[in-house]
């Protein structure tokens, strides 16, 4: 720019002079200075060509090139950048459609490759993202893509990357952010779960009836050969039951008599009695 300045200032004391040659000659080396001095920022890289040919590839920094002699390339940014992946509508495995969001990390690790080896590096990356989702979708069922999108991923990393590579890119890692399901689908899933909830209730529900009857029968082969054990445990039963205060039991007379619990209701009844008399 300082040279910029001094040619117009050049300009403006050759109208001084009313001379035409200096002025022509400042405002050539105007335009020079200006279209031959470039500036490649710290993470950017361009290829020079001369004559159409590569030279060299420029990094960071000031340089000056020869115009109409050499030409820059699109800069070309070495960061890591992303691409963001669509499939719509697209069938999995299990003939179900779905939409998936993705995202692509990715960087130019060789600028000189990615120059020179592909036209559009950007727009091939999200073509080939795209059609590497498509594809992996239509290997997977739908349980898979949903509980499992890490290995989506990676699958579709490895993918790219190999595709990739030759260009000077590298695909770092790729994330899927959403699966989307029709809403009628998603309706006939949803009652499909509670279907399956409530049968494994049920089995659950029938695993432990059977529990309980193998105890009952194992409880029965005891206490056939112990009649006493069973006249015990009907007594404690009945004590469990008639020891707070206002409560009633009512039991069968044959129990009664088969059991002789007779004496011991009594029994009982008149303890009870005493309790809730006054000392």
């Amino acid at each position: 720019m300082a040279f910029a300045v001094c040619c117009v200032v050049g300009v403006i004391g050759s109208k001084v002079t009313e001379n035409p040659i200096p002025a022509v000659l400042g405002i050539l080396v105007g335009f020079y200075l200006l279209n031959a001095i470039k500036v490649v920022k710290q993470w950017e890289k361009v290829a020079l060509l001369r004559f159409g040919r590569y030279r060299r590839l420029q990094g960071a920094g000031i340089f000056i090139i020869i115009p109409i002699v050499d030409t820059l390339t699109p800069f070309v940014d070495q960061r890591i950048r992303l691409a963001s992946v669509t499939a719509e509508s697209t069938l999995t495995r299990d003939t179900v459609p779905v939409n998936v969001d993705a995202i692509v990390f990715w960087m130019v690790w060789n600028a000189e490759k990615a120059i020179l080896e592909v036209e559009n590096y950007f727009d091939a990356i999200s073509l080939s993202a795209q059609t590497a989702l498509r594809e992996s979708i239509g290997r997977h069922e739908l349980a898979q893509l949903v509980a499992d999108r890490e290995t989506l991923g990676r699958e579709l990393q490895k993918i790219l990357d190999e595709k990739t590579t030759p260009w000077g890119i590298t695909v770092q890692s790729v994330e899927v952010r959403d699966v989307q399901i029709p809403a009628s689908l998603q309706d006939a899933m949803s009652r499909q779960a509670q279907a399956e909830r409530e049968r494994q209730a049920r089995i659950i529900l029938g695993l432990a009836e059977t529990e309980i009857s193998d105890k009952f029968v194992q409880a029965a082969a005891a206490y056939e050969a112990k009649p006493v054990a069973l006249h015990l445990r009907a007594m404690n039963m009945l004590y469990e039951a008639i020891k707070e205060r206002g409560s009633m039991v009512i039991v069968p007379s044959s129990a009664v008599e088969t059991m002789g619990l007779g004496g011991t209701l009594a029994t009982t009844a008149l303890n009870a009695t005493k309790g809730q008399e006054p000392g």
